[in-house]
């Protein structure tokens, strides 16, 4: 009985260059009950295998949340096993905007102690007490209100390259981190103004609008089917598109473009980008924003001793990685001080902060 993968990302791309079939890349989230995540674990990949399903999944005692790749001719088979869960029948998927036959090449679902790495305590509130869900016309009308405070609940690596027009975009780097940040940051409004917080598919405001529902947030909102399920309504119903620039996605693809606007800037020059990329140093593999100019001069390197690295053999490299483990740039996502653009902004940030 397989319950893992057997093929390399590369034998998996090949086949799916092969077969010529479309594929669709969706993710759904919900916050359910699940007795033994192990053996419901078991019972998705034995389905999904067979599928031709792939994807990164993670299952908890909590829930589900995924975001998989399925071939668009076996969505109807694909959605009837989901519907033959109860807690999943009917489940909003979030269809991506653009597609990709190559999103994910494997199926890996993980057994966690949560679907998303809150760092929060739920013994300490109730998590089912969640701010009101608005859907697209309802989130335009309210993020016009001068009275609301409009926060994006993703990493800044996300926002940077994309957020909506007037949005408090947080500098953190983890979900977890930016929880109690942003209730510092908004502690003297939790009467007076009304929270309405996004992300990319919802996922991370279920909890945190019942957090801050918690610490004392009277009037809290919630943008349903975050980035992804917006921008689907917006093109529907021909609705203004608020959001500017790319929204991040956590798959090969990287990103897709929301509008024309490039807002971000390539890590290394300065200039305007927003594609990001993976370092070619195997042993570094930074994640950081890099132009077409600067990915030619540096053969898609952050830094020049990573260039050096990757002219050396394949073995040259590999013994070099032996005993190390992986690099802390990886974890850094372009915050890296060999970055000189990024350096830069941070040198021009700490002589502000000393004259103020």
């Amino acid at each position: 009985m397989q319950l893992y993968n057997t093929l390399s990302a590369k034998e998996r791309a090949e086949l799916i260059e092969k077969a010529g079939k479309e594929r669709l890349t969706i993710s759904f989230y919900i916050y359910a009950k699940i007795e033994n995540p192990e053996i419901f674990r078991d019972h998705l990949f034995l389905n999904w295998n067979q599928q031709d399903v792939l994807g990164r999944i993670y299952v908890a005692k909590e829930g589900i949340n995924a975001q998989l790749s399925v071939p668009a001719d076996n969505f109807n088979l694909f959605k009837d096993f989901l519907d033959s869960i109860s807690f999943l029948e009917n489940v909003r998927l979030n269809i991506a905007i653009e597609h990709d036959n190559f999103s994910f090449l494997k199926l890996k679902v993980k057994v966690r102690d949560k679907i998303v790495a809150d760092g929060l305590n739920d013994d300490s509130f109730d998590v089912t007490n969640k701010g009101i869900h608005v859907e697209a016309e309802e989130f335009n009308k309210l993020i016009d209100d001068p009275n609301v405070i409009l926060v994006d609940m993703r990493n800044h690596y996300e926002s940077e390259i994309g957020h909506f027009k007037n949005a408090v975009t947080p500098d953190v780097d983890t979900f977890r981190e930016s929880l109690d940040i942003i209730e510092a940051d908004l502690k003297d409004h939790k009467t007076d103004k009304k929270l309405v917080m996004y992300c990319t598919g919802g996922i991370r405001c279920e909890k945190a609008s019942a957090y801050y529902k918690h610490k004392g947030f009277q009037n809290v909102y919630q943008l349903e089917g975050g980035i992804i399920n917006y921008v689907r309504q917006v093109e529907a119903q021909g609705l203004e598109n608020k959001f500017i620039g790319k929204n991040f996605v956590f798959d090969e693809r990287r990103s897709e473009r929301i509008s024309d606007d490039v807002i971000a800037h390539c890590h290394q020059c300065g200039e305007p980008a927003d594609l990001h990329t993976n370092c070619a140093n195997e042993a570094c593999h930074l994640l950081f924003i890099q132009c077409d100019a600067c990915k030619e001069k540096m053969e898609n390197c952050c830094s020049a001793s990573c260039q050096e690295v990757i002219q050396l053999s394949f073995e040259e490299q590999k013994n070099l990685r032996k005993g190390q483990g992986n690099s802390n740039d990886i974890f850094k996502k372009g915050r890296t001080d060999h970055l000189p653009y990024k350096r830069d902004l941070r040198n021009i940030f700490d002589i502000l902060n000393k004259t103020s």
